[in-house]
């Protein structure tokens, strides 16, 4: 895999101003529980992008020239460097089968293809509209010679293990969750509201998707539990509850592994002398503004 950081990167588009109601919401619940440390996120024009470099390719284009087209493959993928992150904790290896259980828009599922040859990945995606953004975005960046090592499926994640059970190696959930750089900018404040109203629904759902990925993995197989937003209720809180009712689960340290490793680049948030003992959390901070993702590494005991 490989990265290359793009400083100066910005959206030419005019950015809205912050939706009212879920800034008025972030800044009581992030206020609480970071400071100030959160509101890099109401600059978006510092905001940091990177490219991921398609291996299966062979040159890099203008960023102009990536646009999708059948039957031709794109040099690279546009993204939040952060969001690499959980691909590297779940240390995946050549042969081994990978479930990526809540996949679109497919940018992880680049991103593990990347980083080796399983016998199989699985990218799952029970929304329609998410699913078809999905199967074309590994169109854009796989070719047709690794159709009979990635599969698409439809159903609904948080019962995958009962269908699927101890079948998967390593399996990643990149949880739906509240996407604090999306949600800030919200383009109106019915649909702001609207979604804050869901965003209490998220944490029970965000808990079931993790226990079902604890049974669809193989005793000694690991899960990593991701999410692109700083609250406590959709991170820690989700671990913890999972830690306490599975018996089974036990947590691994990502701190000396990645935090330390990648501190040059990337703003944590130390997960031993803090709430965050269930994982690690990169912030966007001033010329470090990769991020909100939090992460946590579980394996399943033999």
């Amino acid at each position: 895999m490989v990265l290359i950081p793009l400083f100066t990167f910005v959206k030419l588009k005019r950015v809205r101003a912050p939706c009212g109601p879920v800034l008025e919401q972030f800044d009581q619940q992030y206020s609480r529980e970071l400071g100030n440390l959160w509101e890099v996120l109401l600059n978006p024009h510092s905001w940091q992008y990177g490219v991921m470099l398609n291996r299966f390719t062979f040159c890099l284009k203008q960023p102009g020239e990536n646009a999708h087209r059948p039957g031709c493959l794109k040099q690279y993928y546009l993204l939040n460097a952060a969001s690499l992150l959980p691909v590297l904790a779940l240390q995946v290896k050549d042969g081994e089968r990978i479930l990526d259980l809540c996949s679109a828009p497919g940018g992880k599922a680049i991103a593990i293809m990347q980083s080796c040859n399983p016998a199989l990945l699985c990218c799952n995606e029970p929304d329609p509209h998410r699913r078809e953004w999905l199967t074309k975005t590994l169109e854009s960046f796989l070719p047709p010679s690794l159709n009979g090592c990635i599969t698409v499926s439809a159903r609904d994640g948080r019962y995958f293990g009962q269908s699927e059970p101890s079948k998967y190696d390593k399996i990643l959930v990149d949880a739906p969750c509240s996407n604090d750089r999306s949600w800030l900018y919200s383009p109106g404040g019915l649909e702001g509201e609207q979604r804050l109203r869901e965003r209490a629904t998220l944490p029970a759902i965000q808990t079931q998707l993790l226990k079902s990925a604890l049974s669809a993995v193989r005793p000694g197989g690991t899960v990593v539990y991701s999410t692109c937003t700083l609250s406590r209720s959709e991170n820690c809180a989700v671990v913890e509850a999972v830690l306490k009712s599975c018996p089974e689960a036990e947590l691994q340290d990502l701190w000396e592994e990645l935090a330390v490793p990648f501190s040059e680049h990337f703003f944590f948030r130390h997960g031993r002398a803090s709430p965050l003992q269930c994982g690690i959390l990169v912030m966007p901070h001033p010329g470090k503004t990769w991020g909100p993702m939090f992460l946590s590494r579980i394996r399943r005991k033999m």
